[in-house]
């Protein structure tokens, strides 16, 4: 029982390691908008200033 509680802490340890390289990558890196779809569903690589603008001229 001793084997597979320190087999399970392992694969705990080694988990978090890559959440905190994935979460690295997603945040510092530029190359978080070829990971991360969410940018494209909020619009922000788009140009949609001049409609706002619009829209406030209004």
């Amino acid at each position: 029982m001793k084997r597979v509680e320190q087999i399970l802490l392992k694969l705990v340890i080694i988990q978090f390691l890559f959440l905190l390289v994935a979460q690295s990558i997603l945040l510092f890196s530029d190359y978080s908008s070829y990971f991360s779809k969410v940018i494209q569903y909020e619009g922000v690589t788009k140009n949609n200033f001049t409609k706002i603008v619009e829209t406030f001229d209004q």
